[in-house]
């Protein structure tokens, strides 16, 4: 076998990671991280927490990237100098170590790039993960539950950080449903493309006559909408109508313009409040109304558009996306990007890394 031209490896790197530079638009990058850190350093920031959440999460974001390619930069300045001090001793240890250290830059930078490729509105955020058996009975229940366990896996090998919001459990074996949150730069981009079916085919181990059996398990991926409980409402965005109550109530509730209609102008939403005796306890009361109307108004449109996103994403409930076969052969393969590899167990424990990539590529290349 040839021997590695680790200079020329080193060159085409450094020249990858300058036209990754070059899409993120570092110099504005950077401009953007001092003018989102001085507006985190104000004094009144979290007067308007819903605003300061957003300022934080903005600058987070900007600054995991500018520290990500300057520490890929960094680690690429390096390896010369590694090289020279290998070669200088004629070191094998040390050349070794120069290899190794080539081999993750080259993974930490495709990375990188396919990131790049991560421009949707929603890509940053974080991501939701369902996964739910489907058909297949008992196997399907076992495979919903070794998916969750690949996605688990993968998470672990990238830092992201995993929380488990529900889990049903199958009677036999497995589970029939599974819900988490996957905290991290860029999840929900990054995962929104396993979203679909996945089918497995193995010798089923419930099967007592060892019969090879096709089992199915969807993955629905959407991203976390951010939300606040708290609706601010502009005085100029609402009108207050006061009129005199009726029906009963009492002397002082029906002899007084103690009621209160607020009419929200920009969404039309009325509500009216009389049974308090005095205007001033109507209007707050009209008030907490408003408030919780427009927090549900809120709430049904963020969930409207992750149904949209669901119905974009490119992999539509029920679309066989990827096959995992352990008999009579060994392959995963993507039917979309037609990515394959033989290492299915590599694959179970996490290693997807390549088909998401693809995937990624696949998507872009579609828009």
């Amino acid at each position: 076998m040839a021997e590695r031209d680790f200079n020329q490896e080193i060159s085409a790197l450094s020249h990858t990671l300058q036209s990754i530079e070059s899409v993120l638009d570092l110099p504005k990058l950077i401009t953007d991280k001092d003018a989102l850190e001085t507006q985190a350093g104000a004094p009144d920031l979290w007067n308007d927490p819903e605003k300061a959440q957003k300022i934080t999460s903005a600058l987070s974001r900007v600054q995991n990237v500018i520290n990500k390619v300057s520490s890929l930069r960094s680690r690429i300045s390096d390896l010369p100098i590694m090289l020279d001090l290998a070669n200088s001793e004629d070191d094998a240890g040390a050349k070794s170590d120069v290899e190794q250290e080539l081999n993750s830059l080259a993974v930490a930078i495709s990375e990188m790039e396919v990131q790049t490729l991560l421009s949707g509105e929603y890509d940053h955020r974080d991501a939701l993960i369902t996964i739910r058996s489907e058909a297949g009975g008992v196997d399907a229940a076992d495979w919903a539950e070794m998916v969750s366990r690949m996605y688990f896996r993968y998470c672990e090998r990238h830092d992201y950080g995993v929380n488990v919001l529900e889990t049903s459990y199958a009677e036999e074996a497995g589970i029939k449903s599974t819900t988490f949150r996957v905290n991290g730069s860029y999840a929900y981009g990054t995962l929104s493309v396993e979203q679909g079916t996945h089918r497995l085919v193995r010798i089923s181990p419930f099967d007592s006559q060892n019969r090879r059996h096709t089992s199915f398990a969807g993955v629905e991926v959407v991203p976390v909408v951010d939300q606040s409980d708290h609706i601010d409402i502009d005085e100029k965005d609402f009108r207050v109508d006061v009129y005199r109550s009726s029906g009963p109530g009492g002397q002082g509730v029906n002899t007084t313009d103690s009621a209160v209609r607020i009419t929200h102008i920009p969404t039309g939403i009325v509500v009216s409040c009389q049974n308090e005796r005095s205007q001033i306890q109507n209007r707050a009361t009209a008030m907490a109304v408003l408030q919780s109307k427009l927090l549900e108004k809120r709430n049904q449109e963020e969930r409207a558009k992750i149904d949209a996103l669901r119905g974009d994403s490119g992999g539509s409930w029920g679309n066989q996306i990827r096959s995992y076969v352990l008999h009579p052969y060994q392959m995963v393969k993507d039917h979309r990007t037609d990515f394959e590899t033989g290492n299915t167990q590599a694959v179970l424990d996490g290693e997807l890394d390549g088909f998401i990539s693809a995937g990624i590529r696949w998507r872009r290349e579609k828009k």
